[in-house]
């Protein structure tokens, strides 16, 4: 039974993930500055930097090439997005383990609501401490966990003391008030640089400051809508429960011709380069797709969609260009095209293979899924167009 009667949320965070995988996996990186992302010699971005790196002033989206002036000394690694998402799976795995209430937020960090586990686990404080040791016997990173009654406190704790770090917020609401007092207004979820510096304008700049301001004041600042929400936070209220169905329900990518096109040749090149961009993104989200979808949008608007299911759910290129190519095929272009888009749908986190004869099909998928995150790599590294079938046809997007 919860003493406070409210819920417990935790909020689960991966300390630095990508980089603090790679010092995992190659112990000669511990305790060296490890950006993932472009090598700085190349066009591109950082995508993760480990807590050495940072002291650098290196961050996440920043050019490599800035990254590496702030530190020449720093390790640049290529983004090794398959062994992410296997360590990502093998976290999401232990979750479970402590309650079926998980609502995964990306590929190193959720919301779990642990309030029936206490007589199994302990009650909160408990369980994110057997969740944070659990996860770094397993898999040998370290977690940083926010322990609340709500998701908001919750994920605002768990950043508070990283790396390593198990923060409890108090559930008495004068006690969640003082708590949240001294923080910056930049902690709360939708205070972002713009709002935060009209806030700063009016002298508000700590979550204090606008627990002592009405709602009325503040929507003269920024809006009535944005001052109810902003208030409700700033005193620690958050109503929303779990969303267990969260993730992409379906990935998308659509192009609209400058003038319409009726050549099957132009139109099969377009499909296939946007098959490549939802390969890609459906590899990087960690899903896997059971359906296929086609659209074309004729000459006067007439739209149509032809969809398909997968034998198995697959994530890999040659799946996917076999499968688009087979639904454009058996459509007659019966008039010029406006607009043609795919997309894949039916996602899954994992994808059980059908046996079949010495397991020689779902040893073939394994290969083109590998070829196909292989590619991922090398064109997060290098950059887009550094692996293409052939010259891509230019066209204005």
């Amino acid at each position: 039974m919860n003493p406070s009667g409210n819920k417990t949320i935790l909020h689960v965070d991966m300390d630095a993930f990508f980089a603090s995988v790679e010092q995992h996996d190659h112990p000669e990186l511990q305790g060296k500055p490890v950006v993932v992302g472009a090598s700085p010699d190349k066009r591109g971005v950082v995508s993760a930097a480990s807590y050495e790196a940072r002291k650098y002033g290196i961050h996440s989206a920043m050019p490599s090439s800035e990254a590496y002036k702030q530190c020449p000394h720093a390790v640049f690694m290529p983004v090794n997005m398959s062994r992410y998402i296997e360590v990502s799976r093998t976290i999401q795995a232990i979750f479970i383990e402590f309650t079926p209430l998980v609502e995964p937020l990306s590929i190193d960090e959720a919301f779990l609501d642990v309030t029936g586990s206490f007589r199994l686990f302990g009650y909160g404080a408990e369980i994110a401490l057997k969740i944070k040791k659990r996860i770094k016997s397993v898999t040998g990173l370290n977690a940083s966990v926010g322990v609340a009654h709500n998701k908001f406190l919750a994920k605002l704790a768990s950043d508070l003391e990283k790396p390593d770090g198990l923060t409890i917020v108090p559930s008495k609401c004068s006690e969640v008030m003082t708590f949240l007092a001294p923080l910056s207004v930049g902690r709360i979820w939708g205070v972002g640089k713009v709002t935060g510096a009209k806030l700063a304008e009016y002298g508000i700049t700590t979550i204090g400051q606008l627990q002592n301001i009405t709602e009325s004041e503040l929507g003269a600042i920024i809006g009535k809508h944005s001052a109810k929400h902003l208030l409700h936070l700033a005193i620690g209220e958050d109503e929303r429960d779990l969303d267990m169905g969260r993730g992409e329900k379906s990935i998308s990518k659509e192009y609209t011709f400058e003038f319409d096109c009726q050549s099957p040749e132009e139109l099969k090149s377009v499909l296939s380069e946007l098959v490549d961009d939802v390969g890609q993104r459906l590899r990087k989200s960690g899903y896997f797709a059971g359906q296929a979808k086609l659209k074309l949008r004729w000459q006067g608007f007439q739209t149509i969609t032809r969809q398909r299911i997968f034998n198995n759910p697959i994530c890999d290129d040659f799946s996917l260009r076999e499968m688009a190519n087979t639904i454009f095929d058996n459509e007659k272009i019966i008039k010029p095209v406006r607009l043609i888009g795919f997309g894949v749908g039916k996602l899954t986190s994992s994808a059980p293979r059908q046996l079949s004869l010495f397991g020689a099909e779902n040893d073939m998928n394994d290969k083109k899924e590998k070829l196909s995150r292989t590619v991922d790599a090398i064109r997060d590294s290098l950059g887009d167009d550094s692996i293409s079938r052939g010259s891509k046809i230019k066209r204005k997007k």
